[in-house]
């Protein structure tokens, strides 16, 4: 009996996605419910898993097919079951190639009697390097060639053994092959081109729809991250006992902001045709970075959960994210969006909308600034800027200043978060 294994419903409003790696080959044996490839979404990667126990038969759409909701990607027999081979073609004059052999040449053989079976030629795929394996995601390639890196030297932190570009820049930060930039033969091209992900043309979509759509404008403030920082060391080892998770800065971050949305509803409104819509939620999406590209989970109803619970869940997603486990449910929907540059070490920037929400904070790095007190002293403290970048339309410039004061009063006395002041 054979089984067809089908594109499965994407979500809301995602019809398409490309077949970005199979995890299995043609005569392999599969469990149930086993992952047999991914699909790359233009929202998420998710994996299509086998819906019966068997042997993947045939592959009916290679690695970089686009494919809609419901298409046939290949075919699961019975379990044990021989895989035939199939006999390849010779392409009649005038006549279109068959579709499954589209990408594969066909080698013609003058005068051979009865040949025998040839299997079929593997659908063209993108060249690409190896650790291990797996194939290097694209950034990572570039920067092992860029490096005249040997990527089985590399030590691999990414899921399965993945190599991830975290891996590759450590590496290289240790000395690794001395890291020496090797120079370009003539024969060697200058410039590599690579297809852009869906996801990756779906970000820029997204973020030239923002440029264009809203009147976007950016605020600034700075907060001193002493009494944090304090409260975090007095109390991180007996939070983490307890609670089973890291006590972060995020979790203070999103307490300091709801506090500041409940008093300033636009900031968490949209607008939405002739419109202006007010949310009485608080889902606050949390800015991820992955060698794919930027994602948002959202952190559900963030006015009921404690700094434990909004903890677990960045650090669940921060996990999720990297290992391309993310679903879209997960990245639909939010009202306001944060987005840390700090951790990449960024002192200032103004951070681009998260259509068609009205607003998003920018969180940078902490550094040791020089600040003038009340009395006139002169002390060295921990300090952030913070950017608020706000749609005109909907968000005075006195909203967008009281917003980030209030987020600034929260961080600087934490007890206001604790007593939702």
């Amino acid at each position: 009996m054979t089984i067809e294994i089908k594109v499965p419903t994407l979500g809301e409003s995602v019809s398409e996605a490309t077949v970005a790696k199979w995890l299995k080959k043609v005569g392999d044996s599969v469990a149930a419910d086993e992952p047999l490839l991914e699909l790359e979404t233009d929202k998420v990667t998710l994996e299509v898993n086998a819906p019966a126990a068997g042997t993947l038969s045939e592959i009916l759409a290679a690695e970089g097919a686009e494919v809609g909701v419901g298409v046939v990607l290949g075919l699961l027999g019975a379990a044990g079951a021989a895989v035939a081979p199939k006999k390849a073609e010779a392409a009649k004059p005038g006549a279109p190639a068959p579709a499954a052999a589209a990408a594969a040449p066909v080698v013609a053989k003058a005068a051979a009697p009865a040949p025998k079976p040839v299997a079929p030629a593997p659908a063209a795929a993108p060249k690409v390097s190896m650790a291990g394996d797996f194939p290097l995601a694209p950034s990572v390639r570039h920067l092992v060639d860029e490096h005249g890196l040997d990527p089985r030297k590399i030590s691999a932190s990414g899921k399965d053994g993945r190599l991830t570009k975290a891996d590759v820049i450590g590496y290289i930060a240790n000395g690794g092959d001395k890291a020496v930039k090797p120079s370009v033969p003539n024969n060697v091209a200058r410039e590599e081109r690579v297809k852009m992900t869906r996801l990756r043309k779906r970000i820029a979509e997204r973020l030239k729809e923002a440029q264009n759509t809203a009147a976007m404008l950016t605020t600034f403030n700075e907060v001193d991250m002493s009494a944090v920082m304090a409260m975090r060391n007095k109390y991180k080892d007996g939070f983490e006992r307890k609670h089973g998770v890291k006590m972060g800065f995020m979790s203070f971050f999103v307490k300091a902001c709801v506090t500041a949305l409940k008093e300033l509803p636009a900031v968490n409104g949209e607008i939405r045709g002739d419109e202006l819509i007010y949310k009485n939620f608080y889902d606050v999406g949390v800015a991820v970075g992955t060698p794919q590209g930027l994602v948002v989970p959202v952190v559900r109803d963030c006015d009921t959960k404690s700094f434990a619970e909004i903890e677990a869940e960045i650090s669940g997603f921060g996990r999720k994210a990297r290992d391309g486990k993310l679903t879209i449910e997960e990245m639909t929907g939010g009202s306001f969006t944060i987005s840390n540059g700090g951790i990449y070490g960024s002192m200032l920037s103004t951070p681009i909308l998260n259509t068609p929400q009205s607003a998003i904070l920018g969180m940078h790095n902490i550094k040791q600034r020089a600040v003038v007190l009340d009395g006139g002293s002169i002390v060295a403290r921990p300090m952030m800027y913070l950017a608020l970048s706000y749609d005109h339309r909907i968000i005075d410039g006195r909203e967008a200043v009281t917003f980030l004061v209030r987020v600034k009063e929260g961080l600087e006395d934490p007890s206001r978060l604790v007593l939702d002041m």
